[in-house]
């Protein structure tokens, strides 16, 4: 039957006749105007007594209910409570260095070894003042907010970007002198039939002349040093984001013997169970999705000129620029 009906409806109308008809219900109060003007007011101004928007203020503001204005956030995506941080490069190499640094990890060199290398120092050994309430039925679990701090720690680590096994060394002190002794680890752990690529960030400590010398009396060892400001393409950095939420924030060490006990113990744990960190993005995906991104930044017209043109896609008229919104909810 429903076949049939949409063929008469065909035959009666044509094209037309295949729209949806009206159905029942209360007709519809919200205007797409209406919506397009809270979108607007939204993007494009912030209440006389705060920063930013809430669903009670735009909905004083717009003269609508409090779901309304919730719903119409909700189908567009935006949430003006929330913020987050970023921090464009200013290497001026920054092209070259993601080209080479990505190309290690989608296509590594034959007969060769690519570790992404890095340090998280200052490391605390914290203990509670008071004991912890463990979690129960409806109650999470709960500390205090204050600590005793029982020492730091720097752990050194070199993440296999095949296997996605971790090579790990604690140290009290974060200098060249320590570094280099990890250095000295790396080379006892990797055949020696290998050439060794190491990604590291500009931290001093990776440039004094110690390392330099260290590195030029072994010619297998090759730095490729990430973009200023780019931690995000260091492989390692996953790893270590991981020991922290896992393994050191809630924990309680008393003492910064307990702490590198529990940081080995994790790195035995899941170099067990290794699994290599996947890497997917192309450089050229990753450009794009700046030039993208320096588009829709306000007050971003200097920082997207100098992004886009080595890319050769994107290009900048003079002058000011002004901002147009597209009223089309996410995905639509």
């Amino acid at each position: 039957m429903t076949v049939g009906k949409w063929r008469r409806r065909y035959l009666a109308s044509g094209a037309d006749g295949l729209l949806d008809e009206s159905r029942p219900g209360a007709p519809r109060r919200i205007s797409d105007e209406d919506v397009e003007r809270v979108i607007a007011a939204t993007l494009e101004s912030k209440p006389a007594d705060a920063t930013h928007w809430s669903t009670r203020s735009m909905a004083r503001e717009a003269g609508m209910t409090q779901s309304a204005i919730s719903r119409i956030w909700r189908a567009f995506a935006l949430q003006p409570h929330r913020t987050e941080t970023f921090k464009l490069s200013k290497d001026p190499l920054f092209i070259e260095k993601v080209r080479d640094i990505v190309g290690l990890y989608m296509d590594p060199p034959e007969r060769a070894l690519v570790l992404s290398v890095d340090e998280k120092s200052q490391i605390q050994a914290l203990d509670r003042t008071q004991p912890l309430l463990p979690m129960r039925p409806g109650v999470v679990e709960r500390h205090t907010h204050d600590y005793v701090r029982y020492g730091t720690t720097t752990l050194f680590a070199a993440l296999d970007v095949k296997t996605g096994k971790v090579i790990g060394e604690c140290d009290r002190r974060h200098r060249a002198t320590e570094f280099r002794k990890f250095l000295d680890t790396i080379e006892d752990g990797v055949s020696a039939e290998l050439d060794v690529h190491l990604i590291l960030d500009n931290s001093s400590t990776h440039k004094t002349s110690t390392i330099r010398r260290w590195l030029a009396r072994r010619p297998r060892f090759h730095v490729h040093f990430t973009p200023t400001s780019s931690s995000w393409l260091n492989l390692v950095e996953r790893w270590l984001a991981n020991l922290s939420e896992k393994q050191i924030k809630r924990g309680t060490h008393r003492s910064t013997r307990q702490l590198e006990a529990a940081i080995r113990s994790y790195l035995d744990i899941t170099n067990a169970t290794s699994k290599p960190f996947v890497w997917t993005k192309t450089a050229d995906e990753i450009f794009d999705k700046l030039a993208a991104y320096c588009l829709r930044i306000s007050d971003s017209g200097g920082l997207a000129m100098l992004v886009r043109l080595p890319f050769g896609r994107f290009r900048l008229p003079p002058g000011p620029r002004t901002t147009r919104h597209v009223i089309t909810p996410p995905g639509k």
